[in-house]
């Protein structure tokens, strides 16, 4: 799911890019480049999806 917020968050830095505009002070398309790279480096670290003991706790139920 932090994929694919990344995903749309890189699109709208790009865009951003691409107009040359910025949605505010200090709101530019670094800014979206960055929140991007944070959700990514969340996505990878686990955070936001089902987790591990949600698996582990289905299969020994199965036992």
């Amino acid at each position: 799911m932090l994929a694919i917020a990344a995903a749309i968050v890189f699109g709208l830095g790009l865009l951003l890019d691409l107009l040359g505009t910025s949605l505010g002070s200090g709101i530019g398309a670094t800014t979206f480049m960055l929140l991007g790279l944070l959700l990514l480096a969340l996505h990878q670290a686990g955070v936001g999806n089902t987790g591990f003991r949600s698996w582990r706790g289905r299969s020994r139920a199965r036992r």
